[in-house]
């Protein structure tokens, strides 16, 4: 009963943890407006198969996310008008079935306090934090990962101590698979297979995977993928596995794609703000695993599932920080490893290249503290020019939080880890919740949505825009919105010149007229939109027009 509770507990924990800016965020550009974007034309279309981004298709990635978030609008009744938090509940539940599931993995490899542990720290890195706010693909690639490497660990673990294997672990291994590879391919079973490959590397022995029913298991999985998979390949006659598998994951394995090649080193850089508040601490309990790992199996397997997995994706040329989430599971079973211990055992003395590593992570650890403090003051008087009050206590949250996390002891005792999580929580629900959606000049598609609501002369009204061709703008105002340059905007209105609006710069205002002009019509400007395009760095002085009477 007392485990149940536990388990409850912490899946409304990790739900509250991203409640906060769910729908006071406005989409996010560019991947999300894309992903959210998708699922709005299937539910305009009824269309569950294809996946189209206007007239364009979008084969990156496969359907599951969309038919989950298809599911959330449905359940909304709101349909195609579902407003953005409707497809974001699908990431924040993905976050939440990931913590449970690292909290099941935890308490059946090192016992309750660990379990615990685990999920507190799962439910309140900035990684988690971030990706349980974003309607994308990686919460829920997080939580089928974690329930495959957590059936997995549980097999591996009673074959190592010719323990019966509990029947229905396989079931979870293959099905968390399939589901996977539904949602963002291959993911998922390379992170199986680097930790397989690497248990094997060290221990020469694979007799215990016999346990895994690979025959059935891999029946399963194409039972699971292979209906759809058939559908879109004759759909889209086989443009779905080029896009897909030629030219998304192999272009990423082979050249840094979508402008994100970047070399070796990468994660470990941007590691102490996607495992903020826990990376210290992860580190320390790492550094203790590495050190015993010859005795105990279960550590082999915790630094199996996170050291490939890390080392494969610093080697990729294209690089994001989403990309390692999946390993992140694996450090935080080892802080709840380290609550097993004895207090002279769990904080013995590291090796001189460990203690290193150590001091740089803690480094790390003040840095993204500090900086976190510094943009919940700083961003609001850079971008809007006033100060917010709610930056003090987002501020104060951040360095708390800091503080606590801070342990000259490896072992951190319970208590403190749920301080450090909750201290964690108030810094993103204010950060992401207040202080972020208050960040006007930086949301320009919902200013232009009301401008365009504001102004739009017809129920039929359509809007071409110039220049401004962020994702989130089809999503906001309409998906046959125009993304076109200045002479598209031109032709758009003098081919509806009663109804429709165009959006460009203002620079560009005479050169606008002067198209419409050898149709002896002019431009008259209803709306001025200023701002920052933050996915490009451009600032922006926008205008809506319409043809003048």
């Amino acid at each position: 009963m007392a485990l149940n509770r536990n388990y409850i507990l912490l899946f409304l924990f990790s739900l509250v943890m991203t409640l906060s800016g769910l729908a006071s965020l406005p989409p996010i550009d560019r991947d999300e407006s894309r992903f959210v974007q998708a699922t709005k034309q299937m539910a305009e279309s009824g269309d569950y198969v294809d996946i189209r981004f206007q007239e364009a298709s979008r084969y990156q990635k496969p359907i599951g996310i969309y038919w989950l978030q298809s599911a959330a609008v449905t359940l909304s009744g709101k349909g195609a008008e579902a407003p953005i938090w409707v497809y974001r509940t699908i990431s924040a539940l993905g976050i939440a079935i990931a913590v449970l599931a690292i909290a099941w993995t935890g308490t059946n490899l090192f016992g309750a306090n660990a379990g615990i542990a685990a999920g507190l720290v799962m439910a309140a890195i900035f990684a988690t934090a971030f990706e349980g706010r974003d309607a994308k693909t990686d919460a829920m690639l997080l939580a089928c990962c974690v329930a495959a490497q957590g059936a997995l660990a549980q097999i591996y673990l009673a074959s190592r101590r010719n323990a019966p294997v509990a029947g229905h672990l396989w079931w979870i291994f293959w099905i968390a698979q399939g589901a996977a590879i539904l949602i963002k391919g291959p993911i998922a079973p390379l992170l199986s297979g680097l930790t397989i490959a690497a248990l094997f590397a060290f221990e020469r022995d694979g007799r215990w995977l016999s346990k895994l029913r690979v025959g059935r298991g891999l029946l399963l999985v194409v039972v699971i993928t292979l209906p759809w998979l058939a559908a879109i390949t004759w759909k889209s006659h086989g443009a779905f596995l080029q896009q897909a598998v030629g030219k998304d994951m192999l272009g990423k394995v082979a050249s840094g794609e979508e402008s994100h090649g970047l070399p070796p080193g990468f994660y470990m850089l941007t590691y102490s703000l996607f495992m903020w508040p826990f990376g210290l601490i992860a580190v320390g309990a790492g550094l203790q695993a590495l050190n015993r790992m010859r005795d105990d199996v279960r550590l082999r397997f915790c630094l199996a599932w996170y050291i490939p997995f890390w080392l494969v994706f610093e080697l990729i040329p294209t690089k994001l920080p989403h990309y390692v989430l999946p390993a992140y599971p694996g450090m935080a079973l080892l802080i709840g490893w380290l609550l097993t211990l004895q207090p002279e055992d769990a904080n013995a003395s590291l090796k001189r290249w460990q203690q290193w590593l150590w001091w740089s992570t803690a480094f790390g650890l003040v840095v993204v503290s500090l900086g976190l403090a510094a943009v919940s003051i700083g961003a609001p008087i850079y971008l809007t020019h006033s100060f917010s009050w709610w930056s003090i206590p987002a501020a104060a949250a951040a360095l708390g939080t800091g503080y606590f996390a801070f342990s000259r002891q490896l072992q951190v005792p319970l208590p403190r880890v749920g301080a450090t999580a909750a201290c964690a929580g108030i810094t993103y629900a204010l950060l992401f919740g207040v202080i972020a959606p208050s960040l006007k000049p930086i949301w320009l598609s919902p200013a232009i949505k009301q401008a365009v609501l504001a102004n739009k002369p017809c129920d039929t009204t359509v809007l071409a825009s110039a220049r401004f061709q962020e994702p989130s703008l089809v999503f906001l105002v309409g998906t046959k919105t125009v993304l076109t340059d200045v002479g598209g905007v031109a032709q758009h209105l003098l081919t509806d010149p009663a109804c429709a609006l165009g959006l460009a710069p203002i620079e560009d205002e005479q050169k606008l007229n002067g198209m419409l002009s050898v149709q002896g019509k002019s431009v008259k400007r209803v709306a001025e939109i200023d701002g920052l395009n933050y996915s490009s760095g451009d600032k922006l002085s926008l205008g809506l027009y319409r043809v003048a009477p």
